[in-house]
């Protein structure tokens, strides 16, 4: 168990520091507009705006029922999956940005702007899918690589060797 742990957490670094502070800052900056823009939105956070009128991790009335509409397995557990989603832009946009638990986020978060692309987006144009793509790319170069030297993740692996 403790082999795959190292696996998940332990990031691939580049061959010059400047590479994984690009990534870095990357990595911060798409987190935090996840977390603080898309999934404060959706999900009760300590930033969400009041208007929003959400408790601390509550799901938005309106959300379950746009994820019903998907059909499916969705309509099936429709709050489960907007609490799965809003959870995973809100919360994983953070683990993001520190670099805390990268690969497990990203994956999260691919899987969350998968299913908006496909399931919400499509058809409605380019523009209209670009933030979601935005966010599936940069989730995809985490899953693999993980936080780089600059992140939480980085440190936690230093401890583990």
């Amino acid at each position: 168990m403790k082999k795959i742990i190292k696996i998940i957490i332990t990031p691939i670094t580049q061959k010059h520091w400047f590479a994984d502070l690009i990534f870095a800052c990357t990595r911060f900056i798409c987190g935090i507009l996840l977390s603080v823009d898309f999934g404060s939105s959706k999900f009760g956070m300590p930033w969400t705006p009041d208007e929003q009128n959400l408790s601390l991790f509550e799901v938005s009335a309106w959300f379950p029922k746009d994820v019903a509409e998907y059909g499916g397995i969705f309509a099936l557990m429709p709050v489960f999956f907007a609490w799965m989603g809003a959870f995973s832009e809100a919360v994983g946009g953070i683990f993001l940005a520190f670099g805390f638990k990268t690969r497990i986020a990203s994956f999260l978060i691919m899987c969350t702007m998968l299913v908006a692309i496909f399931m919400q987006k499509w058809g409605h144009g380019t523009w209209a899918m670009l933030p979601a793509m935005g966010f599936l790319w940069i989730a995809i170069y985490h899953t693999y690589l993980g936080s780089g030297r600059f992140g939480i993740d980085y440190l936690i692996s230093k401890k583990l060797n």
